[in-house]
């Protein structure tokens, strides 16, 4: 189990002065928000991928800006969009194996998507990205199809080894549901947390901020996945400074430090 920080914490910033900013300050392990086309150029990321050798930062993980399209442009009646859409997302992969990123984070359909058509479409992109040595991975989001842990459930059960999840702490909270739920619902196929502290001042706050059950949450994520990621992620109103932000991370590390230790005794 790995904790590190999203790029998206410092988000209207650069993506590559966010980056620079965490590697700086010592994080070892980041999540990449990329926030437009020009970023997935080739000379791009081999900005990105030099920033990362330089300071010895592992990516995890990448969470693409086409979110709030992936309904329209994946999920659709319009055979044509999904061809397109499906060709676009190489432009992801192939940033990915430049910067060493394994997962792709998904936020899949909004309402309206039949579970038949959501397994057929997230199965060939789960294809696709296994052929560039990528897990595509679903994101439990509260305004989305995800949003329902026994969604996953149904969804897990029908894709089968085609499947892998991330889960969101804090959008968890907002649908109404625990995160253990989701932890229980995906199981195994559990590869990614975002997460953040939580409590009565709010589902989005650093660590420390809350009282999110952390102990019982990391004990349970090394019982079912202890090669998860767990990555920091934050919205720019909810912390003060990137040393906020650090020691949060920092956290985090010997959190999940701890439960990797006992998960190889």
């Amino acid at each position: 189990m790995k904790a590190g920080v999203s790029t998206a914490c410092l988000y209207p910033q650069p993506l590559e002065e966010c980056l620079y900013q965490l590697a700086v300050n010592g994080v070892s392990t980041v999540e990449i928000f990329v926030n437009t086309t020009s970023e997935l150029k080739k000379s791009f990321a081999h900005g990105i991928a030099d920033i990362l050798k330089r300071f010895d930062v592992d990516c995890a993980s990448l969470h693409p800006f086409t979110s709030e399209m992936e309904t329209l442009a994946l999920f659709s009646d319009y055979q044509r969009r999904f061809r397109d859409a499906i060709e676009f997302h190489k432009h992801y992969f192939d940033f990915m194996n430049m910067v060493g990123a394994k997962i792709f984070v998904l936020h899949g359909a909004k309402a309206g998507v039949t579970k038949e058509r959501y397994c057929e479409r997230f199965s060939r992109l789960y294809r696709l990205g296994k052929e560039y040595g990528i897990t595509v991975a679903v994101e439990n989001v509260s305004r989305c199809l995800s949003a329902s842990s026994a969604y996953i459930s149904d969804i897990s059960r029908m894709l089968g080894d085609e499947f892998a999840f991330v889960l969101d702490t804090k959008q968890a909270i907002r649908s109404g549901e625990s995160p253990f739920s989701f932890v229980n619902a995906a199981g195994s196929k559990l590869c990614h947390v975002h997460i953040s502290d939580s409590g009565q001042f709010g589902d989005c706050l650093p660590i420390g901020k809350g009282s999110f059950r952390f102990d019982d949450f990391f004990r349970r994520v090394n019982e079912v996945s202890p090669d998860c990621n767990v990555i920091l992620e934050l919205y720019r109103n909810n912390f003060d400074n990137i040393s906020e932000l650090i020691r949060s991370n920092n956290i985090l590390t010997a959190m999940t430090s701890k439960y990797r230790t006992e998960g190889t005794k």
